[in-house]
Parts: structure tokens; sequence; C-alpha cells
């Protein structure tokens, strides 16, 4: 996070005094943070520290005992832009028997309530097509989901959040269960979407070498057992490309 007197950044997440507790054990206490525009947010704690209840919170699927949140600028209760927020929540609640099959999952991450119903175009053709060659799933791309291995469906569900190329991408854990080459190409994708391209990220992880990496070796902020590594991209020159796959050449 930068100063607030040099900041020229759009507010994507504000998070006033929130508290929360389970049962009577509070995890997260008066936590005031905030994500701008092109942050790279990685969020990093013990199991238990509330890591993933923040971006509950965060994504709407939990309410806050106290305090507010807004994204966007807008209080979280009048926000409306969903598709603008790709998530992929650690352990995904997907039906295995649902009838679906990879490139129909990952083609449900281009659809909002405009355009649901029109008919797919071949540049949204074109999107999954990227998508499925950059997590390196186009040889499963006709299988149906509940067919794959745990590692499998979280490259799937990896792809589909950042098919759309959402303004801001939430990440929990986003590498459990997949094997050491998908990681590295995955972390090349996201710095590299990070550092030239219009996207903010938060991500909550255990990879140190990642943060300290790129993220610095010392949190700008910690709450509880939470810690928050913080970069801004500046860079001057953005990418004209729009594929995801020039983002590993």
């Amino acid at each position: 996070m930068i100063p607030v007197s040099q900041d020229c950044h759009q507010s994507i997440i504000q998070l006033k005094d929130i508290s929360f507790s389970y049962r009577e054990q509070q995890v997260i206490k008066d936590l005031n943070f905030a994500v701008k525009e092109r942050d790279f947010v990685g969020i990093v704690g013990s199991n238990g520290a509330g890591k993933t209840t923040l971006l509950r919170m965060i994504v709407g699927l939990l309410p806050a005992a106290q305090g507010s949140i807004e994204l966007f600028g807008q209080p979280i209760r009048k926000f409306r832009d969903w598709e603008r927020i790709g998530y992929v929540p650690q352990k995904n609640a997907f039906n295995p028997l649902f009838p679906a099959t990879v490139r129909e999952v990952i083609m449900s991450g281009l659809y909002n309530r405009k355009n649901m119903f029109r008919r797919v175009s071949r540049q949204q053709q074109q999107k999954c097509d990227d998508a499925l060659e950059v997590m390196r799933i186009q040889d499963i791309a006709d299988k149906r989901i509940g067919q794959l291995s745990g590692g499998q469906q979280q490259r799937v569900f990896l792809a589909r959040a950042l098919i759309n190329r959402p303004d801001l991408l939430i990440l929990d854990e986003p590498t459990i269960g997949i094997d050491a080459e998908t990681q590295a190409s995955f972390f090349e994708l996201i710095t590299h979407m990070h550092a030239h391209h219009n996207m903010t990220f938060l991500m909550v992880t255990h990879d140190m070498d990642m943060v300290k990496d790129y993220l610095g070796a010392s949190p700008v902020q910690q709450n509880g057992k939470i810690q928050f590594f913080v970069r801004h991209s500046h860079e001057i020159e953005d990418c004209a490309e729009q594929d995801l796959q020039h983002t590993l050449v």
C-alpha cells in the first residue's frame, strides 16, 4: 500500500473495523485494510487464523459481525457487478455428479445475468481455448468434471476464474493438489498479469518462497495471526495482448 497523499489508484476493497467470531472464539478483530487498484496482496497465517473467513466475507458469502466492507467504492450490500470479481475457493463445493464438461464449466465464467442466454460467440470460444491451454487441460476439455482428480478440478476452476479477465482475482490456496510444473506456470501467469495488466490480486497462500520473492520479506500489516504482504504494480508499459498464452512465452 502507498500513502494516501500519493495514491491516485481506485479503492478495490475497503475493510473498516471488521470483526468476526466462531462461536465465542474471535478470529478477526478490528481489521482496517485497503486494497488498491493493481495491488497484489498475499495473506499468510496459520490454520484457523481466519484467512478463508476473511475471503468469504469479501465475496459476500459470510456477513461481518462488525464493521463494513466496500467493493469498488460501493457498500457490499449494494454491490452488483460480481462479474468483475473472480473467486477460487480452497475447496470447491461442486457436485461431482453435475452433468457438465470441463469446457462448459470454464465457459460458465463468462456468463452473468446480462448475457446468460446469448449465443456463445467465436471470441468467447477462443477465450475458453486460451484458458484451457494455459492451465494445460485442453486434453480433458470434453470430460465430465466429476471424472477428474482433485488437482485437475482445481485447474479447471482456476481457468474458469481467469477466462473473463476479472478486475479482481481472489484466490484461496489456489495451487493445492497441483503438480509443481503447473504451479510454476500459474505463478508466472498471475505475476505477469499483475505487472502488465490492470488486475488486482488477493491470495491466501502457504508458499512463503513465492511471497518473499514477489511480495517482499516483511508484511505491511498484521491482524492477530494474519499477515498481509503487498506489492503494487506501477508498470508504465502494459501489454497490448489480451490472451493468456502470451504470459507463458
